[in-house]
């Protein structure tokens, strides 16, 4: 369907083989597939024009890490764990270990992706880096600076994060400039006049026009909504910005169009993305380094194109086999999957993790060790 009206029907096999509208072809072409993106850094998805089924002209990307200074973001030993307690004698009986030992690096300009299934710890270390959560052990450092020593205010000017649902991120009582205007305003940077001016710039630096910034969130598209929420990330020149699943709630297109309008801004303004995703297929195009986390720790990390081609650990091995192929071909193909669900991160109040070790398999490709039981 396109703008109301049934433009193409046929059987599955047929449709995906042969498409013969411009929107179809359009939108098979948004889906992303794993093996797409080839070597080098981040690649921009190929976007092919709605109406006609041209492809449009993808821009060369200049490499945009800037490995000169301190790190943007330094992780060490970081832990996040949450206290079960009795409901009777509010006695903590045991915690949930969402995130354990966890240590990365990331430089300006560069895009680090935290992958695994749902309940690994992906979004608490998210929320652990932008003060949302307390963690229990670790440090944070930003710009070499220790992130305990920052007030509430200061750490919200250097991260920012964009969330899985723009509907719910917004208020429906303002208006989108008056959204994008209010960090600037509680933080006493700007007036209300001219908060409202850069609010109408940053709709243009994300896309939308100007215009629009009188309307409600619920007068927009989805994809709107979500480059609302990066216009209103960018607000304070934060120089990291945390992307939780910020595009698993949109469709093949619009994806598409988020992803490459990211992989813009960065290159312009030197941003740090940490992006928070399950789609390894939208990762292998996003991310500079990729780091797979199991239970709440990292079990392997490196660059993109070494984790990817040369996948260490048995989890790793398991997410990519994991990953849908949209080809009706290949539908009564069984894969040799391994089913079951993610162990409870729940522990004994008197749990004590054991020690890990880890061993570089290539420059920068670091796996956890693992046992037979590793699962």
């Amino acid at each position: 369907m396109y703008r109301g009206d049934q433009i193409e029907a046929g059987a599955t096999s047929d449709v995906f083989a042969a498409p013969k509208r411009p929107y179809t072809r359009a939108l098979l072409s948004a889906v992303p597939q794993l093996g797409s993106a080839g070597e080098g850094g981040p690649r921009p998805f190929p976007i092919i024009d709605m109406e006609t089924g041209l492809a449009l002209p993808v821009p060369s990307r200049a490499d945009t890490v800037d490995t000169s200074g301190p790190p943007l973001l330094e992780v060490e030993k970081l832990s996040g764990r949450f206290e079960i307690r009795s409901p009777y004698t509010r006695m903590v009986q045991a915690r949930v270990h969402a995130v354990e030992n966890v240590s990365f690096s990331l430089a300006r300009g560069e895009t680090l992706a935290i992958v695994g299934e749902s309940g690994c710890g992906k979004s608490t270390t998210g929320r652990l880096l932008a003060g949302l959560n307390s963690p229990h052990s670790g440090s944070i450092r930003i710009n070499g600076n220790e992130v305990k020593s920052f007030r509430r205010a200061d750490l919200s000017r250097q991260v920012q994060m964009i969330f899985q649902d723009p509907f719910a991120s917004l208020n429906p009582r303002l208006t989108v400039e008056n959204a994008i205007a209010e960090p600037l305003l509680i933080h006493g940077l700007e007036t209300p006049r001219n908060a409202r001016k850069l609010a109408r710039d940053l709709l243009g630096e994300v896309g939308l026009s100007a215009d629009m910034g009188s309307r409600y969130p619920h007068e927009f598209s989805g994809g709107q909504r979500q480059r609302i929420c990066i216009a209103r990330a960018l607000a304070l020149e934060p120089g990291l910005i945390i992307a939780d699943e910020a595009v698993s709630a949109l469709d093949v297109s619009v994806k598409a169009q988020v992803v490459n309008l990211m992989l813009d801004l960065q290159e312009r303004l030197k941003l740090g993305f940490l992006f928070i995703s399950h789609d390894m297929a939208v990762v292998e195009r996003i991310s500079h380094r990729v780091a797979v986390m199991y239970l709440g720790e990292i079990v392997e990390t490196g660059p993109r194109e070494a984790v990817f081609s040369n996948p260490q650990h048995p989890y790793t091995r398991r997410l990519l086999s994991a990953v849908p192929v949209p080809d009706p071909s290949r539908r009564r193909l069984r894969r040799k999957l391994t089913i079951g669900e993610l162990k409870s991160p729940i522990r004994n109040k008197d749990f004590n993790p054991p020690a890990r070790t880890y061993q570089e398999v290539s420059p920068g490709h670091v796996v956890q060790v693992w046992s037979g039981d590793w699962s």
